[in-house]
Parts: C-alpha cells; structure tokens; sequence
C-alpha cells in the first residue's frame, strides 16, 4: 500500500520525501505511522523500476532538496494497481481506503465501477469479528456491551459504506449496482 501511494500523490503533484511522508501519515498515520526507514527504500525501489524520477532543487532555507516526479510509466503502474487490486486491498478496511483516495485517477468509469462492485459484493456478505460455531453473531446476541460496541459501530459504518457504494455505482453505471 505504501507503493501505491506514493505513486498516487505523486500522480497529481511532484513533492519531496518529506512532503510524502506528511501526506502518506495523514491518509494511513493513525494506523500505520510512516518511518523515514521504510519509506526512503520504497521510493529508491520505484526510481529503480523507472516509475519515479528525482531532480534537485535547492531549499530555501536548508539544503537542497530531491523532488519526485512520476514517469509516465508510474502513471501506467498506478491505473493498473487501480484497476485491479488485491482482494486484501479490497477486504481490509485500511487498504481499501488506500485505493479509494486514487481512484479518481483511473479514469475509466466502467473500471471504477469494477473495483467498487468488489468492495460491495465483499460488504454484502454476511459477516461479524464473532462467532457462535460457523454462524455470525449480531451484536443484539451479545451480552458483552464492549463487543456489542464493537459490532454496533461496525454495522453503521458499513451501512454508510453501503449507502455511498450504491450512489457512487448508480451515478457511474446509471444503475446502481
């Protein structure tokens, strides 16, 4: 998922190191927070690949500093990340907001449709984080208020999710689903 945002922050803009790990921490941060370690490797990984280029430019207050720019082909890689991301990139809730927030950048509204069918069809299975045997419980089941907390929050922003899947599908599709 890292890869796949810097590729998508730098779709619209070049920044610096530093201006990614900023915006990266605000999308995942709360999460996931960013070292300086794992982020610098990955962005030499994808000048490696030719998906970025750097260029030097100097600070205006401090030293100068690497801008990154995505090549046209990192801009082929993250349509293509897009268009068909992993079902993990689809079921877990963090990554999925990873893909979502560039989304708008493949540009075909057929294949955004695509990917938001998966993430309904993934919602509108019947599921809880608890089980009696194989059989989801509800949180109306539970005696523990905590994990009656847990699901009840759960359903209503599954709900939302729900709710805006099904607008966003119909103003793509002209239908709904």
């Amino acid at each position: 998922m890292l890869e796949l945002a810097l590729l998508g922050f730098l779709y619209d803009t070049p920044l610096h190191g530093y201006e990614l790990r900023k915006r990266i921490t605000a999308l995942t941060g709360h999460v996931r927070p960013l070292a300086e370690s794992t982020l610098y490797p990955a962005i030499k990984r994808l000048e490696k690949a030719g998906l970025l280029a750097r260029a030097t430019q100097p600070g205006s207050v401090a030293a100068p500093r690497h801008v990154l720019t995505l090549t046209e082909e990192g801009r082929r890689e993250l349509r293509r990340r897009l268009a068909a991301p992993a079902q993990r990139d689809i079921t877990d809730e963090n990554r999925w907001f990873t893909v979502l927030a560039f989304l708008r950048h493949l540009e075909d509204p057929a294949a955004q449709a695509t990917v938001l069918r998966r993430r309904l069809a993934f919602l509108e299975e019947p599921a809880s984080f608890f089980y009696e045997g194989d059989r989801p419980l509800r949180a109306e089941e539970l005696d523990d208020p905590f994990r009656r907390g847990v699901l009840t929050i759960a359903r209503a922003t599954s709900r939302a999710e729900l709710e805006w899947l099904r607008t966003t599908l119909g103003s793509l599709t002209g239908s709904g689903r």
